[in-house]
């Protein structure tokens, strides 16, 4: 498989293929995230929090009021743990059961679990928890901090806050809410009474359903890839999945071709994949402004074997280490990613201030290229609500 075909299958299974200047409402967003399967939740506001990014870069019209309505009004979509935190639709609940207990085993074992709870843990997560059974939705902010121990930063976490996300990563509490980006924490049988009651598939049923659905959203991969979509199963399991799959026909062996020269590398692809690749869309003519963890890019290897790409997040490098900027967003043209841009959203100005713009070795700034940026970023900075665009000499 070539690596153009490789790429125009993922593309299209990412829906970056479809018209952006789609209807953008309630319907159209629920679809498009069962599409991607999730969307990862981060907190930088540089521009904007990237799930909104991940979305907008995908539907025009959408407004962040939308993800909220999905998540907190009709309890469409649940907050949990991929390769990281992330809106999933709640159909999926089922397939997190399975991580529930084996989550809570894997924090006891990590040295900060036994630094934040101190030496009775069990008490704290106790007492947290027959709280929020009494009282009902609470915040974080809602347990006491000890004067003697001031808030040192965002990491720095009290007994009480460790406890509700070790009571949220092992299935007991759920995210209800969002208080200006604080989780607010209640029962999960309260939240989503029906995925609570609903049963937990077998290890091989869930092994099933990992690999399929991470394979029709790749388009093409190598077991470890469809491994680390979902970040549930291991390798040897995918592997395993992907030789059964195989033998039934379901699936085909593939070498997978790189964009950059680099040897093939063998993968599996839908056995159908060749019909696939004539239906699907052509990929969009105009740029648009990819989030640092769109799902395109969130597989650093992968992107590179596709798209000859190279991207690195640099928010916690320090500055004088950095070598693009803060939060770049790569510059998606077609098929191709042909560049990035280092932004920022101004908000005492109303301004989206465009630091820096690279292009790729080989692409020409011509003004037909300049003017899809123009677009994008005017689409980009009515998203965020910036009133005007600010770019570099």
């Amino acid at each position: 498989m070539s690596a153009r075909d490789a790429r125009r299958m993922f593309l299209a299974a990412q829906g970056l293929c479809d018209d952006p200047a789609r209807p953008a409402n309630l319907r159209a967003v629920a679809k498009l995230i069962d599409r991607l399967g999730f969307v990862q939740v981060d907190s930088i506001q540089r521009v904007e929090r990237a799930h909104h990014l991940i979305l907008g870069a995908r539907l025009d019209g959408y407004r962040p009021a939308l993800l909220d309505r999905l998540a907190f009004e009709r309890r469409a979509l649940f907050e949990h743990w991929t390769h990281d935190a992330a809106y999933i639709p709640v159909s999926l609940f089922p397939h997190w059961k399975l991580r529930f207990e084996r989550r809570e085993v894997e924090m006891r074992r990590k040295r900060w679990f036994k630094t934040r709870m101190g030496k009775d843990p069990d008490a704290v997560l106790a007492r947290v928890h027959a709280r929020i059974v009494r009282e009902g939705a609470l915040r974080a902010r809602d347990f006491e901090r000890s004067l003697a121990r001031t808030s040192e930063g965002w990491w720095d976490w009290t007994p009480e806050k460790t406890a509700l996300e070790v009571l949220w990563h092992s299935g007991r509490l759920a995210i209800a809410g969002r208080d200006r980006f604080d989780k607010v924490y209640d029962l999960l049988e309260r939240v989503f009474p029906d995925a609570h009651a609903a049963r937990a598939p077998t290890r091989e049923a869930h092994v099933d359903w990992a690999c399929s659905s991470a394979l029709e959203r790749l388009g093409s991969a190598t077991p470890s890839e469809l491994a680390y979509f979902w970040g549930g199963i291991g390798v040897a399991e995918a592997v395993a999945w992907c030789r059964a799959s195989v033998e039934r026909g379901s699936a085909v062996a593939v070498k997978l071709a790189a964009s950059n020269g680099a040897r093939p590398v063998s993968g599996f692809a839908p056995h159908d994949w060749q019909a696939r690749l004539r239906r699907a869309p052509d990929p969009r003519p105009e740029l648009r402004l990819l989030a640092p963890f769109d799902p395109v890019l969130r597989d650093r290897k992968r992107l590179t074997r596709l798209f000859g790409f190279e991207y690195r997040f640099e928010a916690f490098t320090p500055a004088a280490k950095r070598r693009w900027g803060y939060y770049v967003l790569p510059i998606l043209e077609g098929e191709r990613l042909v560049g990035r841009l280092d932004p920022r959203h101004d908000r005492e100005r109303s301004t989206l201030v465009v630091e820096r713009v690279w292009w790729e070795r080989g692409v020409r700034a011509t003004a037909a290229r300049r003017r899809g940026l123009a677009r994008a970023l005017e689409k980009l900075a009515a998203r965020v609500g910036a009133d005007s665009i600010e770019l570099p000499r």
